[in-house]
């Protein structure tokens, strides 16, 4: 009779302390989309609370870490930065996965990410307000392209060692992107800019890259500038195709991103 007692008075108490302590940091997350299904990591900061709308980020991993395993995209960039220090990232992070022989610009691989961080939005209370873009390497290339084609979405984008010309050997790898790629024109760099407009952009690249060339952007800072954009542009002298490292360590890129709003 104690111990039926004991357990009556427990379970209730444990179930009000757990609806009071959602459970917070990288949640393992699935989505279905034409019949495939896709694993990805949703970052929520340890206040987080489905009482209010939260600002949201949509964070696209380099060519490194594809897969299918929803982890290893976890292990840089952002999901990295939030690890050494989870506080300085008081939003939710949705981190989606490219398939491992695919690339972030083909159609569906954007379409899963962005199908992943409208559910993310949807079931954390993301802010459509405060939605914002940022990726590196390949994932920076995707954060120029989904930003030129969904230039009302997105409050703010950091791109970081990208680009919006592919090379031929990119091409060679992937000729599926050819029919959407950019030509490779200086008019191509105005083309982007007028696309994406009046949203802030923070561009951030390693003087010293040798994989994706720091003159790509470097040609997209002018054109934005040109085009009457808000851009901002970072380099790292001596600093190779790992600028991704310093970029988020930067004391003011959240408090600049997360002041942005539509």
């Amino acid at each position: 009779m104690f111990c039926l007692c004991v357990l009556t008075l427990t379970f209730p108490l444990a179930s009000r302390v757990s609806a009071k302590n959602p459970e917070t940091g990288f949640l393992d997350r699935t989505l279905s989309l034409h019949g495939q299904t896709y694993k990805y990591q949703v970052f929520l900061p340890e206040n987080w609370t489905p009482k209010q709308k939260w600002p949201i980020i949509l964070f696209l991993h380099g060519f490194g870490e594809r897969g299918s395993d929803g982890l290893l995209q976890t292990d840089v960039g952002l999901p990295h930065a939030i690890r050494l220090n989870r506080s300085r990232v008081p939003a939710v992070v949705v981190i989606p996965q490219c398939r491992g022989d695919r690339w972030w610009t083909e159609s569906d691989m954007e379409e899963m990410a962005l199908s992943s961080l409208a559910a993310a939005a949807k079931d954390f209370k993301g802010d459509p307000k405060r939605t914002y873009l940022t990726g590196l390497s390949m994932g920076g290339y995707a954060t120029w392209d989904i930003a030129s084609r969904y230039p009302a979405k997105f409050a703010a984008i950091v791109p970081i060692c990208g680009g919006v010309i592919l090379r031929q050997d990119m091409l060679k790898d992937f000729p599926s992107l050819a029919k959407d790629a950019y030509p490779d024109d200086p008019k191509t760099y105005d083309v982007v800019a007028r696309k994406i407009g009046k949203t802030p952009v923070w561009i951030f690249h390693g003087g010293a890259d040798d994989t994706v060339p720091v003159e790509y952007s470097r040609k997209m800072s002018e054109a934005l500038k040109a085009a009457g954009g808000n851009v901002h542009y970072t380099e790292y002298p001596g600093v190779g195709h790992n600028s991704w490292d310093k970029a988020y360590e930067e004391p003011e890129l959240m408090p600049w991103l997360l002041s942005k709003s539509l």
